[in-house]
Order: C-alpha cells, then structure tokens, then sequence
C-alpha cells in the first residue's frame, strides 16, 4: 500500500497544484489500510472521514478523486446531485448511487478474473476456431443432429444399429490430424484473420429501456435460476472479431460468478468511492420554500447513504458504513454552511481548491502525463504530421485561457482544449497520412495570428464553449 507520500507524488503526474487536496484524500486512503490492519472490534467502530471539496469547476475535484480510486483500483462512481432533484421526471432514486457503485465494483472484479484465466480461455476459443476452420461449422450440426436422432430412438425404441455412424479408419484420422495442425500454425500465424467464419453465439437479454428509466433493472433469466434456456444465433465474423467473442464465452464458462459477486459486494462496502457533484446546488440559499424544498428533501435522502445504512441490489443487500464520500462543489452562491446540520457533520474534512492562474495553465500544457498538448502531438503523429509546440506558444495559449475564463465563464482547464482545438482545426482538416513526415512548430506568432490575441477580450468568444 502507498504511503501519503507516495500517494501525492502519483496525482502530481496527472493533476498540477491543488496540495491541499491532495494531502486530504491521500491520509483518507491510507487511514483505509490502517483500518483494515486493526482488530475487527476496533475496525467495526472506525468509519471514513468524508471529504468536501470547494472550488470553481475545471480545477480538478473530479479528476483527484478519479485517479485516487484508479490507483488503488477502486470500485468508483461520479454523480450530480442534482439530477435526485428530479425524481419522477427524468432522474432516479437516490438509492442508484450505491447500485451503480456495486456494479462497477462488479465490473472490476470480473476483469481481474478474465486476466487470471485468459491463458486458458484464448486456449479453448483457439480450439473451437480450429473447429469451425476445419469443418466449416458443419461438425456440430452433425453432432447436434446425431443426438436427437439418438434421442427420438431411445424415445420409440427402434434399434439404433443401422444408424451408428461408420468407424473413421486411421488414414482419415491421420489426414484429419494434418489439417488441424496447418490450420491451427495458419491461424497462430496470423493469416487467417480476415477469413469469414460462422459461429454460434448467445444473446445478451437487454433490460427494458422505460424499466431502466425508472431504475428497474430485472433480467427475467436470473429471476427464475437460469432455467429459462439461453437464445443462440448465428453470425458471419471475420476470425480476429470470432476470436474475441469466443475467448470472452470461455471466459464466463471458466469463472464463478457466484465468487466474483461476494467479492465485488465486499469490495465496494470496504473500497468504494461515491463521489457527488454539484452538491451546492441542493443547498438551500435561505428562503425555505419552493426551489429550496426540494433541495433539503434531497439532502435528507442522500443523509442515511452517507451515514450509513444497508441498501437492497439485485445482488444482495450492501453497507455503506464504510464508503468514502467525496463531495464537490463551486459553492459561489451557497456556502457549506447552508447544507443541513446533519449532512455537513458527515463531512467533517473541508478543502478549499484554488482558482487557476497563468502559471497554472501553463504547467498544465507541460507537466501531466497526459498533457493535451502531449495528446495532440500523439494523434497528429499517426497522419504523418510531427507537432511541437515552444515554450512562448504554450505560454501564449495559458494566457489566452486565462483571459477567456476572467472575462467569460470560468470553466477551468477545459478551456485549454477549447482553445488549442481551435488554433489547430487547419491542420487536423488538412492532415491524411498520405504524405511524408511534415515537422510543424506551433510558435507564439502562430498562436497570435490564429486566436488574434491582439484585439479586445471580447474577440475570444468565439473560443468559449
């Protein structure tokens, strides 16, 4: 398990400045392990100190707390609380958060599973797609009609003598033997991967949409056991796409699901993340009444899930005593203080992030990991175009940001992608990969002349979303 330290060294390669933060979900996590390394009396009574993070949108509330579950690899889910203010319209019962986080917990599981058992499930699939290669998908219509010839004469008794298939002499076997192998070497090889193939696959029964609306999620197989028989069909597949459908069959032939759904459950009680949006925009602005109704009433459904109580799921009941809630919000209008009593004590660790400044932007175009600069080099690299951008351009670009965000609405580092897919539609048009390698530098008189930097502030609407 990371350390703080080594916690906060991770988000900085993705995530610039923002300490604060930082600091308060790294001991959030690592208070976790701590936890689970105490008796089980003391661990029942120690809960997750649930974290609200204050600042204007854009500077990375949402993206700490993504990479803090994706770097324990925990289940996490993202949702706005304002969308519980619409309930009975369009929206869904608070309780979603916690199926949502389930499934995704779910999903994780089932994914680490599939790794331990690829080697065995790409060795099964390889063997049906020889199968299917060698005897053209005939093999198991004959198969499956032997058995219901057998089937009907057991049924009447007639004598089955006369319709036992011929014994294959040695010569046909070792022939049979022979092909397998050169299609099985084809096929490793790599040359039989456009080859259109023919193969049984099963339908994934679909919710109804209008059901999933309302948050009924039913599947009727798995109301009745698994005993109502699964529908197959048949599909034309080239062999890479009929590989890819086979390995994930074996997959689920090979893993216990049962298992996946005890661990998932217990993972998401234990590991989870919910993080809530918008959480100011339930906050009552001081006149009870009307609008403000509404928004008490969501607090006081979203109350019992962070305090702490058992929620039902299509997979059993799940705790989420021991969740960690991370709450954001720009809290321009309303303050903290205006959520009720009762919901702000459930969140006793409060940071404030920082607006972002020139400095800021400009780190942002050079440091991360996945830098937007970084990626636009990437994308333009594979249509033979190899891009860079100078210091002084970059500085221009974080200017020009920052210029927007005063002067318009401040969206935070978003507006960096605003402005450089902008300043680089010309290129991204005009770029095909049908020519050599071009070297195109990105300058700060190129940047002046495609965002006119020059005139008035006003002229950079045209670069806000």
């Amino acid at each position: 398990m990371l350390t703080p330290k080594q916690i906060v060294e991770q988000l900085d390669r993705y995530i610039i400045g923002q300490d604060e933060a930082k600091r308060s979900v790294a001991i959030a996590l690592r208070n976790r392990y701590r936890r689970s390394r105490l008796p089980i009396e003391m661990r029942e009574e120690i809960t997750p100190k649930n974290i609200i993070m204050m600042g204007p949108t854009g500077v990375g509330k949402t993206e700490i707390s993504r990479r803090l579950a994706k770097l324990v690899e925990a289940p996490f889910v993202k949702v706005e609380a304002t969308k519980f203010t619409e309930v009975g319209y369009v929206g869904r019962d608070v309780d979603s958060m916690v199926r949502d986080l389930v499934e995704a917990s779910i999903r994780l599981c089932k994914q680490s599973e599939y790794e331990r058992v690829r080697l065995m499930a790409e060795a099964a699939a390889e063997q049906k797609l020889v199968d299917i290669l060698c005897e053209d998908g005939t093999s198991s219509k004959k198969h499956s009609k032997a058995a219901n010839i057998f089937g009907l004469q057991m049924l009447l008794n007639a004598p089955k003598d006369e319709q036992a298939e011929p014994e294959i002499s040695e010569e046909v076997k070792q022939a049979r033997k022979q092909k397998r192998q050169a299609v099985l070497e084809s096929l490793r090889n790599g040359e039989l991967e456009d080859k259109i193939v023919t193969i049984e696959v099963t339908e994934s029964g679909t919710g109804n949409d209008a059901m999933l609306a309302m948050g009924i999620d039913l599947n009727l197989n798995e109301m009745f056991g698994g005993m109502l028989p699964k529908k197959k069909k048949q599909r034309k597949v080239p062999v890479v796409e009929a590989r890819r459908i086979l390995v994930a069959e074996e997959s689920d032939k090979l893993i216990d699901m049962d298992e996946v759904i005890d661990r998932a459950i217990e993972r998401a009680e234990q590991d989870g993340i919910v993080f809530i949006d918008e959480i100011d925009k339930i906050a009552a602005s001081g006149n009870v009444g009307g609008a403000d109704v509404s928004r008490e009433g969501v607090q006081r459904d979203i109350l019992p899930i962070v305090e702490g109580c058992t929620v039902n799921t299509k997979y059993g009941p799940v705790k989420t005593d021991y969740m960690l809630f991370i709450a954001a919000g720009a809290f321009h209008v309303s303050k903290v203080s205006d959520l009720i009593p009762e919901l702000q004590g459930r969140f006793p660790i409060r940071v404030k992030l920082n607006a972002l400044n020139v400095a800021d932007y400009e780190r942002i175009l050079t440091q991360p990991e996945n830098a937007v600069t970084k990626q636009y080099e990437a994308l333009l690299e594979t249509d033979n175009v190899h891009l860079s951008f100078t210091d002084d351009a970059k500085h221009a670009i974080a200017e020009a940001a920052f210029n927007a965000n005063e002067t318009s609405e401040n969206i935070g580092a978003r507006r960096l992608h605003t402005i450089i897919e902008n300043l680089l539609d010309d290129i991204s048009f005009n770029a095909t990969g049908e020519h050599p390698m071009i070297d195109v530098v990105i300058d700060k008189s190129y940047v002046d002349t495609h965002l006119n930097t020059s005139k008035s502030a006003m002229d950079l609407n045209k670069y806000i979303v």
